[in-house]
């Protein structure tokens, strides 16, 4: 029986509408099948409610820094509820998600394994990643950027689909690593490398002067009175393309003859900019010179440019988009984690998620995101960061992994407990290795369950509220909690600057109780509403307490989730 016999006109024709819309908007881009297997986290959204549960007995404290963020459960999931709390708040992330390879036992799709077997495989692997990439691009401040490994299995339709997201004009580059070197297996190639797909929030609003990599000092083995120099760049170079035909002109030798690049080709530099700079250039004999005289002969020098240490230290240089450091290879991550006691065969080497970071220069006290956290790599190059700058390093992070072959008890939350505490290596010497410090939280999601997300009583709205505390003390960045009871709940902020609460019920009879409790304090206060509170009736209150209603932003947030995916 076709699939299309038991559905109504109305439904015939709306599926019908749906295909020449996609059909007539995609001139060029990425389509596949998004309905033949709808994946169940979303449609679970769709009458249920997810929000987070506090596992206090995992939560690390070892200094008065902000904490970080450990989420347990489905990614589609913590994405919802963080969609709630951090919205437009995240500086970068980082994401390594399954390569999609076909090889048993690598990724589930409605908790079955997908294999080179499942001739929908690509369109699975496709939907799943869409709903993900969607929610996490609303979390992303307006000059966020998003990394992404991924093979070659993937990484063209992964490219296709973050410009169907992001936008094709905010792509930035697409990153080569190689990732391993001794490897002979393949079917005709040995694969060797992957890739990071790299795009913006918004292109426009990066300085891309911020992109800079750090000088490798070891390249200016030179020095004069103006300090260590490299002069070992040519100013004319075979591969130049693109530059204004004034970039092919003269230059007087010393021995007084004059070298051109060949016909069709240039110099690195202006004529203006030669002039200015004739102190550095450096003018080399040569019976192989790539450069002609005069008279059409091969020249007898080759021009070089001096290029000073310090001058570059202080610019930087662009970072490339070919790693072939084996810093970075996928051993190194592999044979790290044995150090740690931890087995775990993909993770990245931490060496990596630190580069990205470093080249893209993001804050001191920013957010980054890792919604594939897997073995935590992530996590602890944040950690690095922070160690580094020697007390100035305030940035965070956000973990979220499900608990897949106990992935999160076992291998992620282990590592970041033992990289903030401390541990002993599992090696010969047994090397005690000091703990960077720092603080954890750690949830759980959770489902609320309800008949219709867009259709909620007064019962669930209540249930929601009263549930939703952890999510508003994440979002307000007030963990810890001073008192709770049947009426209202009260979260204050380490150093006790700042307190958040939530009053649960529309009647009054506690609020006054409460209010007497905050008002000398900096408070964010959420108050219980059907639908919105009216603002004017709380203009009494101290200026020092902010008032927010719940649970209907949380709703309508959750709503919007659910009707733009579903459209998809």
């Amino acid at each position: 029986m076709s699939k299309y016999q038991k559905l109504s006109k109305e439904e015939l024709l709306k599926l019908v509408e749906k295909q020449d819309t996609e059909l007539e908007s995609k001139k060029y881009g990425l389509l596949w099948d998004r309905e033949k297997e709808p994946e169940q986290v979303v449609l679970d959204c769709e009458n249920n409610l997810p929000i987070l549960k506090r596992i206090t007995e995992k939560e690390i404290r070892t200094d008065e820094s902000d904490d970080n963020i450990f989420i347990e459960g489905d990614n589609y999931h913590s994405l919802t509820v963080l969609n709630y709390t951090h919205k437009g708040k995240i500086d970068v992330i980082y994401i390594d998600p399954p390569y999609n390879t076909g090889k048993k036992d690598e990724w589930k799709y409605n908790d079955k394994f997908i294999d080179d077997n499942d001739s929908y495989r690509h369109a699975k692997w496709l939907n799943m990643m869409e709903k993900r990439l969607e929610l996490s691009k609303h979390l992303l401040k307006e000059d966020g950027v998003i990394f992404i490994s991924i093979g070659e299995q993937e990484v063209a339709n992964l490219n296709l689909l973050c410009g169907k997201v992001f936008r094709h004009e905010n792509f930035l580059t697409l990153i080569s690593r190689i990732s391993k070197t001794a490897s002979d297996k393949g079917n005709i190639f040995a694969p060797s490398c992957d890739y990071i797909v790299c795009y913006a929030k918004n292109k426009a609003n990066i300085d891309t002067s911020n992109f800079y990599d750090e000088v490798d000092e070891d390249l200016y083995t030179k020095e004069d009175k103006d300090g260590r120099y490299r002069d070992d760049v040519a100013l004319y170079q075979s591969g130049l393309i693109g530059l204004r035909p004034n970039c092919r002109y003269f230059i007087k030798a010393p021995d007084g003859s004059k070298v051109i690049p060949p016909e069709g080709k240039f110099w690195r530099w202006e004529p203006k900019t030669s002039e200015k700079n004739k102190a550095l250039l450096v003018f080399k004999e040569t019976k192989n010179s790539p450069l002609l005289d005069q008279n059409g002969k091969k020249a007898k020098y080759n021009i070089y440019t001096k290029s000073y240490l310090e001058e570059r230290r202080d610019k930087g240089t662009k970072p490339r988009n070919f790693l072939v450091d084996k810093k970075f290879l996928n051993r190194r991550g592999s044979d790290y984690l044995k150090t740690l006691g931890l087995d775990f065969p993909y993770s990245k080497p931490k060496e990596l998620i630190d580069h990205l970071m470093r080249i893209a220069h993001i804050p001191q006290d920013a957010i980054i995101l890792d919604f594939f956290a897997g073995s935590g790599t992530t996590g602890e190059a944040v950690l690095d960061l922070n160690n580094e700058d020697k007390g100035k390093g305030k940035r965070k992070f956000i973990l979220c992994t499900n608990n897949e072959g106990q992935i999160a008890e076992e291998v992620c939350y282990p590592r970041i407990e033992k990289i903030i505490k401390g541990y002993t290596k599992k090696s010969k010497n047994r090397e005690k290795i000091k703990g960077l410090g720092g603080n954890l939280q750690y949830f759980k999601t959770d489902l609320i369950p309800v008949e219709r997300i867009d259709n909620i009583n007064d019962k669930q709205r209540h249930e929601l509220t009263e549930k939703a505390g952890q999510m508003i003390a994440i979002k307000e960045n007030t963990f810890e909690e001073v008192e709770i009871n049947e009426w209202y709940q009260i979260f204050e902020n380490k150093d006790k600057t700042k307190k958040t609460a939530i009053y649960f019920r529309e009647a009054t009879n506690k609020f006054e109780e409460l209010i007497n409790k905050i008002k000398n304090d900096k408070v964010a206060l959420y108050i219980f509403s059907y639908n919105r509170i009216e603002k004017e009736l709380f203009k009494y209150l101290p200026k020092n307490i902010v008032i927010d209603d719940v649970p209907e932003p949380i709703l309508e947030i959750y709503k919007e989730i659910n009707l733009t995916l579903k459209d998809k």
